[in-house]
């Protein structure tokens, strides 16, 4: 792993061992916690794919709508959903050889349209070597030993400050901003997919830039992408906390039986 000076002559050079079989990265973030520039710098240094809004921007172009009309249903199931499916074929890398998405005009309902987001994403990660910002990517993947699903998190005070600085707004308004996009991005997964995407069980890694820097939170996921690669390669029954471990030595000092287990040896 590279150490975290920011350099942009280490930055650029892929740190992915050839032979690995991790395939894609998602990326989680809270608002306002570094996490899509930290997908951005992590996508240059892998040298792979970054998936994020460009999307929208390359839908918006096929649709011939503005980028914020298209915006408005990203992630979303309403309105332009069917033409959104229909534009997205246009996007060679996004979409497999053989998917069936559906056509242009094709009355798409929430259900279709969630399968075949699904489809899109599941396409990105076969093609491989993709960071992907967010889309329900954590859940959509969840069962793809090969992607390595990671969140970025801060404390309030510290989003508060990175959102007035990026976007030139006083506390208060970083603040709503704030609340409304996590506000966002909990109902959609919530909606969706039943999930909260603070759930830690989703993730392999989650990072807090609060005090980290985001080259910090690029080593360490970059770190992790090659570690859990690794760890692909060894028997399922080694998976886990107890892979390698031995028994105790002895019973543990704070081992309390279960009360029946109790009750039965004391009869």
């Amino acid at each position: 792993m590279r150490g975290t000076g920011g350099q942009e002559g280490d930055m650029a050079q892929p740190e992915q061992s050839p032979d690995s079989p991790m395939r894609a990265i998602t990326i989680s973030r809270e608002y306002g916690s570094g996490g899509g520039e930290v997908a951005g710098r992590l996508a240059t240094r892998l040298g792979w794919r970054l998936v994020d809004h460009e999307v929208v921007v390359r839908v918006a172009r096929e649709l011939g709508v503005t980028e914020a009309a298209a915006a408005e249903y990203d992630e979303q199931v309403e309105g332009l959903a069917g033409r959104l499916l229909g534009a997205m074929q246009s996007i060679d890398w996004l979409v497999p050889a053989t998917g069936n998405i559906a056509a242009p005009n094709a009355a798409v309902d929430a259900g279709s349209y969630q399968a075949a987001l699904h489809r899109v994403v599941a396409a990105a990660a076969t093609e491989g070597q993709v960071v992907i910002i967010g889309r329900a990517s954590q859940v959509l993947l969840a069962d793809r030993p090969e992607v390595l699903h990671a969140r970025i998190v801060a404390p309030l005070a510290e989003r508060i400050a990175y959102v007035s600085r990026r976007e030139g707004l006083d506390e208060a308004a970083a603040r709503a901003r704030i609340a409304l996009k996590d506000q966002d991005r909990q109902r959609y997964l919530r909606a969706h997919y039943n999930r909260n995407p603070a759930d830690p069980q989703l993730y392999d890694l989650v990072v807090n830039t609060g005090v980290l820097t985001l080259d910090d939170a690029v080593d360490l996921i970059a770190e992790a992408l090659e570690r859990k690669g690794q760890r692909l390669r060894v028997s399922p029954s080694e998976l886990g906390p107890a892979g390698g471990l031995a028994p105790y030595p002895g019973q543990p000092g704070d081992f309390r039986p279960p009360a029946d287990t109790a009750a039965s040896a004391q009869g």
